[in-house]
């Protein structure tokens, strides 16, 4: 499998079984919990690296786990998913950190460098961020790295956001 570049602040991996608690670590704050509350059953963290283990397998890649390239140390993760949206599958760029890793400009580094992954080894065309509008953190990293915006309804009626990029405006 090919990974984005690593930076000198992160590097990519695959997800491991093994990175269980740390994913636990990842959701189990108030701001994740928020937006993400299903995430507070064992079962689902386990169903997170299953399922992004399983994009690796049947598209070559998804999720990625980032962290410090000098240490080791599980930062989040970041990469590249298929997700629904208006009735088509969009390769949405998804990102979390661990919340103390969170406001380094970690997670826009590490966006960035799977944007160019995408356009660059994917040849995709377009590449989004879907964000819950009440997430600002999230909604500030998408601003930074995708020039367009527009707000777009769920099945459910729920509000969300799409950022993306076209691959002529990366």
């Amino acid at each position: 499998m090919i990974l984005p570049d690593d930076t000198d602040r992160i590097r990519f991996r695959a997800y491991e079984p093994e990175d269980f608690d740390d994913v636990v670590r990842m959701f189990s704050d108030l701001q994740a919990r928020r937006f993400y509350p299903e995430m507070d059953k064992p079962e689902n963290n386990r169903r997170w690296i299953e399922w992004n283990l399983n994009n690796y397998h049947e598209r070559g890649f998804g999720l990625w786990v980032i962290e410090d390239p000098h240490s080791g140390q599980f930062l989040g993760d970041c990469g590249l998913s298929f997700q629904p949206v208006e009735g088509a599958q969009v390769l949405e760029l998804g990102y979390h950190l661990v919340e103390r890793h969170r406001g380094h400009g970690l997670v826009t580094e590490a966006g960035q460098q799977c944007l160019s992954y995408g356009f660059n080894v994917l040849a995709t065309e377009t590449i989004c961020s879907l964000v819950h509008p009440e997430n600002l953190a999230s909604k500030a990293v998408a601003e930074r790295l995708h020039p367009h915006r527009r707000t777009y309804l769920k099945p459910d009626g729920t509000e969300r956001l799409i950022f993306w990029t076209e691959a002529a405006t990366s």
